[in-house]
């Protein structure tokens, strides 16, 4: 009998407990509902950023980001396609994405320490969220990117890149990224060197200079005259001793150089003397090779006609209308060839690949 009292007294208690649990929840839930909803302010306005739902009528217009806001997101979510200036067949371009923006200008500074050696031609690009667009960049520019690209140039006239030079770049950039915080996105490697070795099969077969030869034919050429015959033609001499005929945009079409061993100086032009000069039309660098190639031998014509010379071959043979005739043939037949492979004759990529 006294067990079954003890249960007794055990059960109402618990019973008794659990009740008053109960009502201790129950008052709490109660203070939490009497408090102000999340958004109002102290006088019970509710806050400008938050919108109550509306049943009915017009409801408020919810605030949109800016366009600024959208291209800012998105630019540091989804990388940027290749820049425009990077051609896939002829570079490896390597998209570096920084976790802070860095300024060009340190990223190429200490480019130039970590990559040295690298034996081909490299051009870095930075993307800019407000343009939405890649811009060129060096050792002085002051802009900061979250976005940078390096671009290898895999084939000129020494050849294509090997896989040296790719491995020696992709080692040099891990150790820029790690430091400056970013991360570099390396793309393979091996379908990049199989097609700069195809790219560099077809440049080798189309890579032709045509050159032609004014020699005197009593007294050797006085410096002087040579200078004026040529500037009245809009002959150019630059800093590496040849005059240059140059286009609208200051692209060589062709170039006259000594055919002695001496180069052409502004200064000692005067007192110079030579027994004759080479006029040489680089092909795959020119737009219309034809039409650039009947200047050059007009030009060849008026020199020697100023300058009582021949025109004449590297065998010291005149030229004659066959002669003429074949390499137009010529010009057209390696120029389309560039223009089948979708490489434009004159064009920048062709002025980096014959460089």
């Amino acid at each position: 009998m006294g067990l079954i009292g003890a249960g007794g007294v055990v059960v109402v208690g618990i019973f008794a407990f659990n009740k008053w649990q109960e009502r201790k929840h129950r008052k709490q839930m109660d203070a939490l509902v009497s408090v102000e909803p999340l958004g109002n302010d102290s006088s019970g306005r509710a806050s400008s950023d938050r919108l109550e739902p509306v049943i009915g009528g017009d409801a408020p217009v919810r605030a949109q980001p800016s366009a600024q806001d959208v291209r800012d997101a998105s630019a540091r979510r989804v990388s940027p396609m290749l820049p425009p200036d990077v051609d896939e067949r002829a570079d490896w371009g390597v998209r570096i994405e920084a976790i802070k923006p860095v300024v060009a200008g340190r990223l190429c500074q200490a480019a130039t320490e970590q990559l040295d050696g690298i034996a081909k031609p490299l051009r870095w690009f930075g993307f800019s969220d407000s343009d939405n667009r890649w811009d060129a960049i060096d050792v002085h520019s002051a802009a900061s990117y979250h976005w940078v690209c390096v671009a290898l140039q895999l084939v000129d006239r020494r050849g294509a890149a090997t896989d040296a030079d790719v491995t020696r770049l992709a080692a040099g950039l891990q150790r820029l990224c790690d430091n400056f915080m970013a991360i570099p996105s390396l793309p393979a490697k091996g379908d990049a060197l199989e097609q700069a070795a195809e790219l560099d099969r077809l440049c080798a077969g189309v890579d032709i200079q045509i050159g032609v030869n004014v020699v005197a034919r009593d007294h050797a050429f006085a410096g002087s005259k040579l200078r004026g015959l040529s500037e009245a033609a809009g002959l150019e001499l630059l800093g590496d001793g040849c005059f240059h005929a140059r286009n609208e945009l200051g692209v060589t079409q062709f170039v006259l150089s000594n055919l002695e061993p001496v180069l052409f100086e502004a200064d000692a032009m005067r007192t110079l003397t030579t027994q004759g000069v080479t006029l040489t039309l680089d092909v795959p660098r020119v737009a219309d090779g034809v039409r650039v190639f009947e200047r050059m031998m007009s030009f060849a014509q008026q020199l020697a006609d100023g300058l009582n010379g021949a025109v004449v071959d590297d065998n010291r043979a005149p030229f004659g209308d066959k002669a003429v005739g074949l390499i137009r043939a010529q010009i057209d037949q390696y120029q389309g060839q560039m223009v089948e492979q979708g490489i434009a004759p004159g064009s920048s990529l062709a002025l980096r690949l014959f460089s």
